[in-house]
């Protein structure tokens, strides 16, 4: 497809006013989501939560300015917006419910320079995640943190015979079904902005049933600074471990990210603009982690932006990058979305959520399908469910290890990794190889498969003699 604007093109004012404003409604809507997630499932109160979100907002801010002008070798120089991940969503509401914010941060701090490294060494990280072991992690991103969209439709303790009561049901479907339709019947930023377009549109019709608070929206000041160390940060070495698996997954979807959007760019990204962009990943989430913010990587959805758009423009993508920085200064943009009601969040979370599942499913399509990756897959998932459905698996474990296993992510991440390393592989091609239940645990009948292959082939010179 013809780029509108190449990468290094600056389109009138107005024009990148409009095209930057559309990467910000694509994007704030996972930047809100993660501190208002995280916020809600620790337990701070609101006032914190609103908070959380203005740093956020300012970080991620800051970090895209960074990665789309470059700053000496910090900075991939291409329009990468950067956001809270919904990676870090599991390991952060475990350490989060164990230790508090301070060991969240602590972590985050300690964990970031880990992807800072891992700049220097991308061949050897990249060779731990093909896509085999990458599609079993975002899987079970998407399916790990299902249960908070199904806790915000409830809007109440399990038992109360207020869960999900018809109108927050009804609310959830309706926010749900907006979501899908401007995804379906839209186009371009319309639809890139499903996600903003669905919150909105479920806000609307939650205040005349009486489910929207907007105190905390009076309460909050017009203009407030960052807060570095709010919370202080508390060093938990199972917490580091956990954070900095995750922030291993979150090394190789940048990786994929870049490379996506190089070719949507029509730029080829070399080893030396990956490390750099890498290097910003990693700076973004170690200056979050001192200004109380949630640590940042890049976001796809504004990658398909670009792809859709035909805007390949950096000088666009830095300015969406000071209109977070704008919003991450008037905490009243944060407070708004605290109002948001639950059942709201609980509907469009289905798609968010969803949609990692999938993403993940999509990468496990492109692995050879044999009995050995089956396996892979199987104990995987297995394992990051196992833990996340039935917490009481570890319940004689170590305090330091509940720590480690208690996020489903981090013990499925562990379990692929390790059964992929240590299962040998075919050295054949198996992708036609028809895979069973039964045929992932019985070894097959090798000298048969020749008897069928000969007579096979025999028949077929029988025919072709005739």
């Amino acid at each position: 497809m013809q780029l509108l604007y190449q990468v290094n093109d600056k389109p009138p004012k107005g024009v990148t006013f409009f095209l930057a404003l559309q990467h910000m409604l694509a994007s704030i809507g996972g930047i809100v989501a993660v501190p208002l997630i995280v916020g809600g499932a620790i337990g701070l109160p609101e006032p914190d939560v609103v908070t959380l979100i203005s740093a956020s907002l300012f970080v991620s801010g800051l970090a895209t300015i960074v990665q789309c002008l470059g700053f000496g070798p910090v900075g991939i120089r291409l329009p990468v917006v950067m956001g809270s991940s919904f990676a870090f969503l599991g390991a952060l509401i475990a350490i989060g419910q164990t230790g508090g914010m301070a060991t969240i941060l602590g972590a985050a701090f300690v964990g970031s320079f880990f992807v800072i490294l891992a700049s220097f060494y991308m061949d050897q990280i990249r060779k731990l995640f093909p896509n085999l072991v990458s599609g079993v992690v975002v899987t079970l991103i998407g399916l790990t943190i299902l249960p908070v969209a199904m806790n915000w439709i409830g809007d109440a303790p399990a038992g109360d015979p207020s869960f999900a009561s018809l109108p927050k049901v009804f609310l959830a479907a309706a926010s749900l079904a907006v979501v899908i339709g401007v995804s379906v019947f839209c186009k371009g930023a319309i639809a890139a902005s499903a996600i903003v377009i669905g919150l909105a549109a479920g806000y609307i019709m939650a205040i005349p049933l009486g489910m929207v608070d907007l105190t905390q929206l009076y309460e909050a000041n017009w203009v407030a600074a960052p807060e570095p160390f709010k919370y202080g940060m508390a060093f938990s070495l199972p917490a580091i471990i956990s954070m900095t698996l995750v922030y291993l997954v979150v090394v190789a979807e940048a990786t994929g990210d870049f490379m996506a959007l190089g070719s949507n760019c029509h730029v080829e990204v070399s080893g030396k603009d990956l490390k750099r962009g890498l290097l910003g990943d990693g700076l973004g989430s170690t200056f979050g982690a001192m200004f109380s913010a949630m640590p940042v990587a890049s976001f796809s959805q504004n990658v398909g932006i670009v792809g859709i758009s035909g805007v390949a423009s950096r000088f666009v993508v830095a300015l969406t990058g000071i209109l977070l920085v704008a919003g991450g200064l008037f905490p009243k943009v944060a407070a708004l979305a605290v109002t948001v009601p639950k059942p709201v969040l609980g509907g469009v979370g289905f798609v968010m959520f969803g949609m990692i599942a999938y993403a993940g499913i999509r990468m496990l399509l492109k692995a050879a399908d044999s009995r050995r990756n089956a396996l892979v897959v199987c104990v995987g998932l297995a394992s990051g469910m196992a833990v996340t459905l039935e917490p009481n698996l570890l319940q004689h474990f170590p305090d330091s290890l509940k720590t480690v296993f208690h996020s489903g992510i981090t013990t499925g991440t562990l379990a692929t990794i390790v059964l992929n390393q240590l299962l040998p592989k075919s050295k054949k091609s198996t992708e036609t190889e028809q895979i069973t239940a039964k045929s992932i645990l019985i070894k097959p009948d090798k000298r048969a498969a020749r008897l069928v292959a000969a007579k096979a082939r025999r028949a077929e010179q029988l025919a072709a003699s005739k």
